[in-house]
């Protein structure tokens, strides 16, 4: 497909089509269909960091600390995070992945990896590079939206005379 203003938004929308059949139950074995986007980062942030406070979770999702409390709150009750007193003082708690939760990250790890693959056999080195390249743009310049505040015009209402 080739892109340019006169066919912008055909073209986003054949891909947005494209990536909701990536999205599928089917591709990923229900995996991602269990978790919300928020509970996904939470638990790639747990993965990654092994444990964390409610306020460095809050702060990670970009949400207020009440939110991610109901985050994790629904995570626990899914059995897919623990919430952990600390032994000397039980105001501090820790949240950590259960062993439902590390399950989960297996399988989720295991499916981006099986892909991840398959898309580096079908792609030249040079292609990777640009990828990666056109990648780190696309975020730049989301990262510089985001930081300028919302650009986009606003919603204009529309009067409709009714006689």
């Amino acid at each position: 497909m080739e892109l340019n203003q006169n066919n912008f938004e055909e073209t986003l929308f054949e891909y947005v089509e494209q990536f909701r059949v990536l999205m599928a139950p089917e591709t990923w074995g229900n995996i991602l269909a269990e978790c919300s986007k928020n509970e996904l980062l939470v638990l790639l942030l747990l993965y990654r960091k092994g444990e964390s406070n409610m306020s460095q979770i809050a702060e990670y999702l970009n949400a207020p600390l009440n939110t991610a409390t109901g985050i994790i709150s629904r995570m626990e009750n899914k059995e897919m995070v623990d919430r952990n007193r600390h032994p000397d003082d039980k105001r501090v708690v820790t949240i950590t992945l259960s062993d439902s939760g590390r399950q989960q990250m297996a399988e989720i790890i295991k499916s981006f990896s099986y892909y991840g693959q398959r898309i580096m056999t079908v792609l030249t080195q040079d292609e990777l590079e640009l990828l990666g390249r056109v990648l780190d743009k696309v975020i730049n310049l989301l990262k510089e939206v985001k930081q300028q505040g919302s650009q986009e015009p606003p919603n204009q209402i529309r009067k409709i005379v009714i006689e």
